[in-house]
């Protein structure tokens, strides 16, 4: 665990000034990334008006793109895919990719997260053999991976609110992973706080999120950056479904629940060092008190909450 960093949670509007990248008909936005102190990792989004087209480009760390809304055409060295909502791609430090929007009538959206606080983009004018056929995953021995949404293990954190992971470590990811929640009216996830900085974007309805004793409401791709170690919950108070995708600064995912009155503000916060000793300690003795899909089952494990608090 890394020593205290004196940052604090951050909203980032889904609507704020996109980056100056003169691409025509793109708008690349940044959320989340070290202009507001967060560490080993980005997230943003991309919107592609009909026919655009992202040319041909490199990172020098992993990129994970999730689908929002229509569908991603995506080159890979040659290599073609498309992908319909909610699927995700996982693509390689270095490997070359190029994106586009080929519906003539509608938008497209996606987001994006990066295993960097500063993600750089080099662009490549190496030519790549025009594809023979599009692919519905990759072939044996390929560096990328892909996750379709309709084929993914769904889990149950909590009541009413449902869970699955779209790209971790065990999927190819480094550095980072992530996954879609849907939340029906009135449900929530308790109160936790995780060991790495976490990005939350809302991509459906609307969310209060509850940081230490303070209340944000999101919607429209407002995302929140809530630091490692801070407590927070998410809730749904609408009418209606709320969804969101997150992403954590880590390879797999990893949560510890802590009482509700740390998120509402009942309760001094102890700190994030005193909470994981106990946890620790708790572990050490097989009391269960982290949540979280299991490597390998799609059963979450049992929230509780084992530790002082006081």
């Amino acid at each position: 665990m890394q020593p205290a960093r004196n940052v604090g949670e951050r909203i980032n509007s889904g609507r704020c000034e996109p980056l100056a990248l003169g691409i025509p008909g793109i708008e690349v936005r940044r959320f989340v990334s070290e202009e507001c102190g967060a560490q080993g990792f980005s997230t943003g989004s991309a919107i592609f008006q009909p026919g655009a087209q992202f040319p041909y480009h490199r990172h020098e760390v992993s990129e994970c793109v999730t689908v929002l809304e229509g569908k991603l055409t995506i080159l890979l060295e040659g290599r073609k895919y498309r992908l319909g909502p909610l699927d995700s791609i996982h693509i390689p430090a270095g490997v070359a990719h190029s994106s586009s929007n080929e519906n003539p009538q509608q938008r497209m959206v996606v987001h994006n997260a990066f295993g960097s606080a500063r993600p750089t983009r080099t662009f490549t004018n190496e030519e790549f053999p025009p594809p023979d056929q599009e692919s519905e995953q990759p072939a044996a021995g390929v560096p990328e991976t892909i996750r379709r949404f309709s084929q993914n293990d769904v889990y149950e954190p909590s009541e009413g609110a449902f869970f699955c992971d779209l790209f971790a470590k065990r999927f190819g990811s480094r550095g980072i992973c992530g996954g879609y929640g849907s939340f029906n009216p009135g449900s929530s996830l308790p109160c936790h706080i995780h060991r790495y900085d976490e990005s939350i974007t809302i991509i459906d309805g609307s969310a209060v999120c509850l940081v230490k004793g303070k209340r944000y409401e999101l919607t429209d791709l407002d995302t929140a950056f809530i630091p490692e170690g801070r407590p927070h919950r998410f809730l749904n108070q609408s009418a209606n479904k709320m969804a969101m995708v997150w992403v954590y600064a880590g390879d797999e995912p990893d949560r510890v629940e802590v009482d509700p009155g740390y998120c509402s503000g009942a309760l001094l916060w102890p700190g994030q060092e005193r909470v994981l000793a106990a946890k620790d300690r708790a572990d050490a003795v097989g009391e269960v008190t982290s949540w979280a899909r299991t490597k390998d089952s799609t059963r979450n494990t049992t929230i509780h909450d084992s530790y002082p608090t006081k």
